[in-house]
């Protein structure tokens, strides 16, 4: 038996939440999980905003970075093998456009290849409210065997900073690949009280 980690590829778009992005990164590096690396013009300005961070210094957590226009690169074609892929965050624009299947950049591209080979495409869209336009491509996504995992917070793990939230929600999307990760994190357990 081959147990073998596969790859998993990581596209960052411009919506707010850049700290997910690092986090995700930070995690599977530290669960030693190649991971391949792609973010969008509006990626690069959120993450300098939000965190006061480079692509360069993202690049530093992922083992293999492509420019956004790069659409020769490995995760470009279905021969390459992954786990998946996580958006995080994905942006209206860029969930828009896997939605319909516009691969007009790396991104997109490698979103679409991930589902037209039946592999896990997580798309942890970061948008309130949201329109029927909006609900209508997360069906088409859905449909096409995509999961939209918003990054909603857990207040049942009691969390006491910003940093539990967002442990958690990586925690979770690792979990959506099918990766077994012993998390550091807090799980619902059910309530200990069941007298109602």
């Amino acid at each position: 038996m081959n147990n073998r980690r596969l790859p998993v590829i990581v596209g960052i778009s411009g919506a707010t939440g850049s700290i997910y992005a690092v986090r995700l990164l930070e995690r599977l590096k530290s669960l030693n999980v190649e991971t391949h690396l792609v973010a969008s013009k509006a990626a690069e300005i959120t993450l300098r905003h939000e965190m006061g961070l480079t692509l360069k210094d993202l690049r530093q957590l992922a083992g293999t970075s492509y420019p956004i226009g790069d659409i020769g690169a490995a995760i470009a074609s279905g021969s390459f093998e992954t786990a998946g892929m996580i958006v995080a965050p994905c942006a209206i624009r860029t969930m828009a456009a896997v939605a319909h299947g516009l691969s007009d950049n790396l991104l997109t591209r490698a979103a679409d290849v991930t589902l037209k080979e039946r592999r896990r495409l997580i798309l942890m869209l970061r948008e309130t409210p949201l329109s029927l336009i909006h609900i209508n491509a997360m069906k088409a996504i859905t449909e096409a065997g995509g999961i939209i995992a918003p990054p909603v917070p857990a207040f049942y793990i009691k969390p006491t900073s910003i940093d539990d939230i967002v442990d958690h929600t990586v925690a979770r999307m690792i979990d959506l690949l099918g990766i077994n990760a012993d998390h550091d994190v807090k799980r619902w357990k059910g309530l200990r009280d069941s007298t109602a």
